[in-house]
């Protein structure tokens, strides 16, 4: 095995051993529940990311290949159409079986597997080229992790904590600012060295108009203001849709805000906290991000306005909850919040999905929903960049999603 080969193997496992780093605090009840449909159990994270691997890796190259568990193929298979059958998504949480302690065993039988094949195969472009997208993957299921134990854990009426840490409070930030930018004929898209997705390519040409971005993100004390004056209540600054949810009763303040005795208190990783006005206001809508911009007379950045700002500034990694502005200038761009665009997710000019299964990873998504940029404090270490787009429907509140302004 050459030295890329053992990078890769060393990056494969600790990749791997992260996923059960981040279920190490729970109960198995905690890894077995399903709180809404748009989130999943942590066993079947666990399960499926190690599906990914067998599925993808080892059955077309593994000699003499046989399956863990025939019937894993359908039951952890997650949107793949081109691999077959599916279990129901709202429907993971009734998985009981196999056990969590079984899950684990198909990951250690997987990940020996998978050293074996990277140490049996060397210079094997494609393999390793498999094995990156299958960490990747990996990586975006530990954000969800988090993302989706932390809305199971809010619908428990005792508010239990995944840290057993406070929050530390925040010292306060200082005015939002505004930055200028000339704009111009920009190169958008991945710049072609080190890994992206398939909908990060191809680089293009994009004239990119003047503007100026929010020095920071929206703080929970700015937005409460939003809220105090009445935001909810005004139908000319929403949008149709969102306008509707407001109506129903589905949105009434962000996602994981609570009012307790007078005071404003947010569940989070570490339970129930008094709302830090300081912190960025996160677990928000399109439709409240755009809401609020309206409110300020201002706007959402377009995906091309954030990635042309964001060319040349530091990525930072979180610390499972957003942390106040520490700095002057352009901040808070990773490590925090995803920032809504207003931009609808679509393909980039000459985009093309990979052929079979694989290509169904996110071509097949363009169409209601919206990008979304940066990273989040839940995003793992070495997963963020700045042509990296991810996206989720207008009305997907139970990531860490914020908002910076942009006019």
């Amino acid at each position: 095995m050459g030295a890329n080969e053992h990078r890769q193997a060393r990056e494969f496992e600790q990749v791997r051993q992260r996923s059960l780093h981040l279920a190490e605090p729970l109960s198995f009840e905690d890894c077995c529940a399903q709180s809404m449909p748009d989130a999943s159990p942590v066993k079947w994270h666990l399960a499926h990311t190690t599906w990914f691997f067998e599925t993808f890796i080892l059955e077309p190259r593994e000699p003499g290949w046989r399956p863990f568990h025939p019937a894993y193929r359908v039951l952890f298979n997650s949107y793949y159409n081109g691999v077959g059958a599916k279990h129901p998504r709202a429907q993971r949480g009734l998985l009981t079986r196999p056990g969590l302690d079984e899950v684990l065993a198909w990951r250690r039988d997987v990940d020996a597997r998978i050293a074996r094949l990277l140490s049996s195969a060397p210079q094997d472009r494609e393999l390793a080229m498999l094995v990156e997208l299958g960490m990747q993957h990996e990586q975006q299921h530990q954000e969800l992790i988090l993302t989706d134990l932390k809305h199971l854990l809010a619908q428990n009426p005792l508010y239990p904590a995944y840290l057993d840490s406070p929050l530390p409070a925040s010292c306060p930030v200082g005015p939002l600012g505004w930055l200028d930018f000339e704009g111009g004929l920009a190169e958008i898209g991945h710049r072609g060295t080190g890994f992206c997705f398939d909908n990060e390519l191809p680089r293009h040409r994009q004239y990119v108009a003047p503007f100026q971005l929010a020095s920071r993100l929206v703080t929970n004390g700015e937005y409460l203001e939003f809220v105090d004056a009445g935001g909810y209540r005004d139908p000319s600054l929403w949008l149709s849709e969102g306008w509707d949810k407001v109506c129903s009763g589905e949105i009434q303040q962000p996602l994981y805000w609570r009012q307790e005795d007078g005071r404003r208190l947010e569940f989070t990783l570490h339970g129930l906290q008094a709302l830090d006005p300081a912190r960025p206001v996160t677990h928000v809508s399109l439709y409240e991000a755009d809401a609020y911009a309206r409110w300020r007379g201002a706007r959402l950045p377009t995906e091309a306005e954030w990635e042309f700002a964001a060319r040349d500034v530091a990525i930072a990694c979180g610390d499972l909850h957003p942390r106040a502005a520490g700095s002057d200038g352009l901040a808070q761009m990773f490590g925090e919040c995803w920032q809504w665009t207003s931009s609808s997710y679509a393909p980039y000019p000459g985009y093309a999905p990979a052929a079979g299964a694989l290509g169904e990873y996110n071509g097949k998504f363009m169409i209601n929903q919206y990008v979304l940029r940066g990273s989040s404090c839940a995003t793992p270490h070495g997963h963020a960049r700045a042509s990296y787009r991810n996206f989720f429907p207008a009305g997907a509140r139970w990531q860490f999603t914020g908002i910076r302004l942009a006019r």
